[in-house]
């Protein structure tokens, strides 16, 4: 009769253990993430060092953030298309149609900014729709649906423009893509109110920290040491604040970065804490299992491309608002830099696997790169060469991992 009792008792009182994760074990769990982080520092040091402290000067990080912010518009929407185990080729050309439609609203017929954008975003949603369906209920794969799409949307892209550009935009388009938030504080040298939403936000997210971390002791999940959390806290402080510094030495917090950065707090809440979310993941993961499961698999999967159609439209406004032009060949390759962003940020290439965070992660590693490449002055044809070994090892890893813990 003792052995029972004696068992439950001791389950009892392990089950309230905080366990403190061994950092190797944190490392190999985690190698993903942060071996593509590591990697982003390392090439940001590399093209540092070789442009000769080019590459981080504020005008050069605020052009970083405002030439690739569409790419990571692009990203975000293709990582969720990514889990779920499919691939879309026509976020390009639909960005491309959806720019030419803004200019010709705006630009020829005197259409405002607003109705503009919300059209614009209604008819990505529409487009994503179009495609959802042929995806999600007729079972046509993504890959031919949306290179049917590449070739449809570039081609209405070209008919609509009649081989033509549209410009100028107006002022208040322009900046949605090239303004920056005004200084509240008036500040002289420095841009006052970037430096204090570094503080806040730095506040902010160690407070996020700390908070996580005690909930995972308060149900004894695995933690990390205590001298790794305070490390990573310390580094997230320096970071935001070296990185909010480097802005207000020149004109502040670009209006596109908080467009971005909304987007990512708010998709990243959606793929990790909603059953939305779960259920992308779990369709990714296997979809006839997540069918028997109860998940509306093709539901979820139409959602995703409409979702991805309404990004693709958003991005296509941006990079129309920062050419100040609608142009037949707007959006060209955008779909391949998004891929690969994806790709390069820890997704599978089997679907399931990936994260929002990550997908911005890859995007910066390959907007660094071409950045990078271009103050060395290499051509487009060596930047292209050389993305492209990337991305191939990127995947490779991908596949090196999997084969290893199976």
């Amino acid at each position: 009769m003792q052995m029972p009792t004696q068992k439950i008792t001791t389950r009892h009182s392990t089950s309230n253990e905080t366990k403190v994760q061994p950092f190797a074990q944190m490392l190999k769990n985690n190698i993903r993430s942060y071996s593509m982080v590591i990697a982003l520092v390392l090439i940001m040091l590399l093209f540092q060092i070789l442009t000769e402290g080019i590459l981080l000067r504020p005008l050069n990080v605020t052009n970083l953030i405002l030439q690739n912010s569409y790419i990571l518009v692009l990203a975000i929407g293709m990582m969720l298309v990514i889990i779920t185990g499919h691939i879309d080729l026509s976020v390009g050309s639909v960005a491309a149609f959806v720019g030419a439609l803004a200019g010709i609203l705006m630009v020829q017929h005197q259409v405002s900014m607003v109705v503009t954008v919300i059209v614009s975003l209604l008819l990505g949603a529409l487009i994503g729709a179009w495609q959802g369906f042929w995806i999600a209920y007729v079972k046509i794969p993504a890959f031919i649906v949306t290179l049917a799409g590449m070739l449809l949307f570039r081609g209405l892209t070209m008919v609509i423009l009649e081989g033509q550009s549209i410009a100028p935009f107006p002022k208040s388009f322009q900046n949605i893509s090239s303004g920056f938030i005004p200084d509240l504080f008036h500040g002289t040298d420095f841009h006052m109110f970037t430096l204090v939403i570094g503080l806040l936000l730095s506040v902010l997210l160690v407070w996020l920290e700390i908070r996580k971390r005690n909930n995972q002791k308060k149900y004894g999940f695995d933690v990390s040491p205590t001298v790794v959390f305070a490390a990573k806290l310390v580094g997230i402080v320096a970071v935001i604040n070296i990185f909010s510094y480097v802005l207000a030495t020149y004109e502040g917090i670009p209006n596109i970065l908080i467009i971005l950065a909304t987007l990512i707090v708010v998709y990243s809440f959606v793929a990790n804490k909603t059953i939305v979310g779960r259920h992308i993941y779990a369709i990714g993961g296997n979809e006839k299992a997540a069918q028997l499961s109860g998940v509306k698999t093709k539901r979820v999967t139409f959602w995703v491309f409409v979702n991805m159609g309404v990004l693709a439209a958003l991005s296509g406004l941006i990079f129309a608002a920062r050419l100040n032009a609608a142009t037949p060949k707007a959006g060209n390759l955008f779909e391949l830099d998004a891929i690969a962003a994806c790709f390069i940020g820890g997704a599978s290439a089997y679907g399931g696997i990936g994260t929002v965070s990550g997908a911005i992660i890859g995007g910066l590693v390959m907007g660094v790169m071409n950045n990078g490449m271009s103050l060395l002055g290499l051509g487009i044809d060596w930047q292209q060469a050389i993305k492209g070994l990337v991305l191939l090892a990127a995947v490779a890893f991908d596949i090196y991992n999997k084969n290893k813990a199976s």
